[in-house]
């Protein structure tokens, strides 16, 4: 197999934390950082101007020489350390200074490649403009080693693109140094999100969906041109998981080469005391707001159980989640209190200051609910909130007499959010089971973070991390297996519902032998999802890409 000497990467999410990809990229980091030290360099887009990034440690000794030929280009750049175990090279630029470019670089995309930015709005223009600003600084850099005698014909280089954001970079770098293998993954479909977002049934219908055709329909032509065309144009088209491998076919019409699937390092889970004293802080935590917000005194025996990601109601089953704590209230198999947390970042306006002031006298129990003793934080959207909306819908108020209670932790958990003040990794091994319903999920990380952390959850069959799973048992997994995976479709909400509610209800009814067996059953799993283990795909992708890259050579 041939193996990469350097490889470029390029993501929106490079050292910038706002969804899923952060996580694959960041995890993966260590693993190639092993394999290739300091020759896999990271690009992500400079958001941070002035101020210092949370992620990113800049370090001006770092292609010390090659950051002056840069800057007499116009490149703008940081270059440093991702601050992420394996501490890769990562190279931040700003790419404001080519929206004046932009038209003339969309001209020269239709003209070489038919991709058609006429009907581009909302995050395509920042988006393209970041990408291809990382294919310029991947083009000056590679440039300047060539000149300076690093590099020569010999060299194997690969540009990775992660999502259609990143797509006009790796066309640039296909056009301009046809010597570079060019890899592309999309972690999903945008037309697949995007039909799914609209509650349109995507499974029935997916092998008579024209990818075309729907991208015109729901006003995604710009996007969907983008990433069919860099599908078609790398060298090698990836994706993360066999259900997105399906979307690709029917949809962009290209089946992918390789599946890399999302692993994880579990550099993240602490370890022996440490966890115990972690997992006993964040029940202790998330009881103690629960206790002040309801004015209630719930205690360790309470069954803590959550949902979290991104606020996408239907695709990631939040909307099943609440519906199946619903049924639960009222489910005589129950054996436990149950405080159920929705962890996902909605219009959030400001901490709750009543319930801050009861946080602050920790030792005082309150015996009267809070105003609205469903939220932790107050919402812009009050209103028209789904989550408050379904549960005023079903007159679900945590009432004293309640055995489930439902709290909308409606931020992001950085560890300054004003009431948790806790990271979410923190947050998580908390639980004693997580729940992740999903009807679009390309990969799903909730479920892998939750397994790494010892805690079993429930998933879906809709969910890359749950066929998955169903594969490595060589059956539907169940509760006692770890995962339990819900077969899920277009039309079976309300079985998805009843399966969780009577999954939470066997799950309370387990002894303390039984509920460590599956706790460990789980983390067996989160083992075999390790990079250490699905790296090899990543071999797979660079030697399909080189080997093309190797042919134009030698032509």
């Amino acid at each position: 197999m041939l193996k990469p000497d350097y490889i470029f990467e390029s993501s929106w999410e490079v050292c910038n934390k706002v969804g899923g990809i952060y996580t694959v990229l960041s995890t993966r980091a260590k693993t190639l950082q092993d394999e290739m030290k300091d020759h896999v360099i990271f690009i992500g887009p400079d958001c941070w101007k002035e101020n210092d990034s949370p992620y990113f440690r800049e370090e001006k000794s770092l292609f010390a020489e090659w950051q002056w030929a840069a800057k007499e280009q116009g490149l703008r750049v940081k270059v440093g350390r991702w601050t992420v175990p394996g501490e890769p090279i990562a190279i931040l630029v700003d790419f404001t200074p080519y929206f004046e470019k932009k038209d003339e670089i969309y001209t020269w995309l239709w003209e070489k490649y038919s991709v058609d930015s006429l009907h581009a709005y909302g995050d395509y223009d920042e988006a393209s403009m970041f990408s291809y600003a990382a294919a310029l600084v991947t083009e000056s850099l590679y440039n300047f080693n060539v000149e300076g005698g690093t590099f020569d014909r010999n060299t194997k280089v690969i540009y990775h693109a992660n999502e259609w954001m990143c797509g006009l970079g790796a066309l640039y770098i296909n056009n301009k140094l046809p010597q570079i293998g060019t890899i592309f993954t999309t972690h999903a479909t945008s037309i697949g999100r995007s039909i799914a977002g609209n509650q349109k049934p995507l499974y029935d219908y997916l092998f008579a969906y024209n990818g075309d055709q729907m991208a015109g329909e729901l006003n995604m032509q710009s996007k969907h041109s983008i990433e069919k065309q860099t599908a078609w144009n790398v060298d090698c088209f990836t994706t993360v998981s066999d259900i997105t491998a399906k979307e690709c076919v029917e949809l962009l019409d290209k089946p992918v080469d390789v599946v890399l699937p999302n692993g994880f390092d579990d550099n993240f889970v602490p370890k022996g005391a440490q966890f115990t004293k972690k997992r006993k802080a964040a029940r202790q935590r998330l009881l103690q707001v629960a206790n002040a917000l309801l004015g209630e005194q719930l205690d360790d025996d309470t069954l803590i159980i959550s949902t979290s990601g991104r606020y996408e109601f239907r695709n990631k089953g939040i909307d099943v989640f609440v519906e199946a704590m619903n049924r639960l209230l009222r489910d005589r198999d129950l054996k436990k209190k149950v405080l159920a947390f929705i962890e996902v970042p909605g219009w959030v306006g400001e901490p709750r200051t009543d319930l801050q002031e009861r946080l602050q006298s920790p030792l005082t129990n309150y015996d009267t609910p809070l105003e609205v003793p469903q939220l932790t934080h107050w919402l812009h959207n009050m209103s028209h909130d789904n989550v408050l909306s379904m549960m005023k819908y079903y007159d679900m108020h945590n009432r004293k007499d309640e055995n489930v209670k439902v709290i909308f932790l409606p931020c992001y958990l950085d560890g300054k959010d004003g009431i948790l003040n806790m990271h979410y990794y923190d947050v998580v091994l908390g639980n004693d089971l997580c729940i992740y319903p999903s009807y679009y999920e390309p990969w799903g990380y909730t479920p892998l973070e939750a397994v790494a952390f010892k805690v079993p959850c429930i998933t879906t069959d809709l969910a890359g991390f749950g066929l998955w799973a169903n594969k490595e048992f060589g059956h539907y997994g169940e509760i006692t297996d770890g995962v339990k995976v819900i077969h899920r479709t277009d039309y079976n909400y309300s079985e998805v519902a009843d399966a969780i509610k009577d999954a939470v209800a066997d799950f309370s009814a387990m002894d303390k032998k039984q509920v460590d067996a599956c706790r460990k059953k789980a983390e067996a799993l989160s083992k075999k999802a390790l990079w250490s283990e699905f790296i090899q795909y990543y071999h797979q992708a660079y030697d399909i890409a080189l080997s093309k890259a190797e042919e134009r050579k030698n032509k």
